[in-house]
């Protein structure tokens, strides 16, 4: 499991979809390791090289794109393939697994799909991948795709039809179970990073526009970004200030914890000036697991997590008057969130079990090892 900074606590994905695999043995290989690695995980990160000269080195890594670290890592093991996870990773370690003469899986999670051109070089750890973007997209043996939305814009990129497959990463339905009745509070969830494309300025914009009805109700923000002072500001101005309450990064069993006293979720995303866009919205399965709604842009890949008016509801994005009005809606009847809850958790033990999902995962496995 290739990803440069390993076990972020934005990205419990990645663990999660590796602690499910069955008949593969996961070992995480990477330049840092940004969070705590699941207990029992083997990682191997350049850091562990030269721990006095961590950063520098890590940093010469991605400069160089040399193979050598990585190499001194594995030593003697032989993985079966690599599976990079996000494009980024793919074109690093698509000269690794070339050298080890085995195959290449990447999977686009977002905005490793959507970013712009120009968008990649502002960032240095980025510049390389539109440069070789094209050498992956011949060579790499296998591309998965977080939503159907992120193939269709790797199709437009170039990427080979018969080497794309949809695969969802989905939500562990065995260990998120629906929540009680009595566990629910008058609480508007947000989880995500605190950047841009999570459109969190337009939630707290919605949320200042409820009525008088909502004045009970709470808006908790789970995650931490740069724009955190930015809307803080805003949600002073906005007078609000004293019913949102930002809780920064949480562990992802806290975040589960409030997922279960949420009356719903809100996951306004929005398209940036460089072309990012929402890949899919993890959260918003692991909300309908809990039997919580949701509410979301009708944008990228959203819309495959939301059905719109049976699980929640889709909202033109940058509206805070619209999402405002199905805030409220919500929030006024019990009746409705309870169906909506229902639906949503049979729609993810339907669509996006992880343990059906990592079994899937398994057979493309094989078959890009066969192929």
């Amino acid at each position: 499991m290739f990803r440069h900074n390993l076990f972020k606590v934005s990205e419990v994905f990645i663990s999660e979809q590796a602690r499910h695999l069955t008949r593969y043995r996961p070992v995480y290989l990477g330049r840092l390791r940004q969070g705590t690695a699941p207990e029992g995980a083997d990682s191997l990160a350049v850091e562990d090289l030269a721990p006095r000269f961590a950063l520098p080195l890590a940093g010469w890594q991605m400069l160089s794109r040399s193979i050598a670290p990585y190499e001194c890592l594995l030593a003697h093991r032989r993985p079966a393939l690599i599976h990079a996870h996000f494009g980024i990773e793919g074109v690093y370690a698509l000269p690794l697994a070339e050298k080890l003469g085995v195959p290449l899986v990447t999977t686009f999670h977002g905005f490793d799909a959507t970013l712009s051109t120009a968008g990649f070089f502002a960032s240095p750890a980025w510049a390389w991948y539109p440069l070789l973007r094209p050498r992956l997209a011949r060579r790499g043996n296998l591309f998965l795709c977080a939503s159907h939305f992120i193939r269709e814009r790797l199709l437009a990129q170039g990427f080979p039809p018969e080497r794309l497959r949809v695969n969802y990463i989905g939500v562990d339905c065995a260990a998120v179970t629906p929540r009680a009745a009595d566990e629910e509070e008058a609480v508007i969830l947000h989880v995500a990073r605190l950047v841009e494309v999570k459109g969190t300025e337009f939630l707290l914009r919605a949320f200042a526009h409820l009525g008088p009805q909502h004045a009970a109700a709470r808006l908790v923000i789970i995650g931490d970004g740069p724009l955190r002072g930015r809307l803080e500001r805003l949600a002073r101005e906005a007078g609000v200030a004293a019913r949102v309450v930002f809780l920064g990064a949480l562990p992802h069993s806290q975040v589960l914890g409030w997922m279960r006293r949420a009356a719903l979720l809100a996951l306004p995303s929005v398209r940036t000036a460089s072309g990012r866009v929402e890949g899919l919205g993890m959260v918003t399965l692991e909300a309908a697991a809990t039997g919580v709604p949701a509410i979301g842009s009708n944008l990228g890949g959203i819309a495959e997590t939301i059905a719109d008016g049976e699980t929640g509801f889709l909202v033109p994005e940058r509206d805070p008057t619209a999402l405002a009005a199905r805030m409220g809606e919500l929030l006024a009847d019990t009746g409705l969130r309870r169906r909506m809850g229902v639906a949503a958790r049979r729609r993810v033990e339907r669509d996006f079990d992880i343990t059906r999902q990592t079994a899937a995962l398994e057979t493309l496995y094989d078959e890009a090892r066969a192929a």
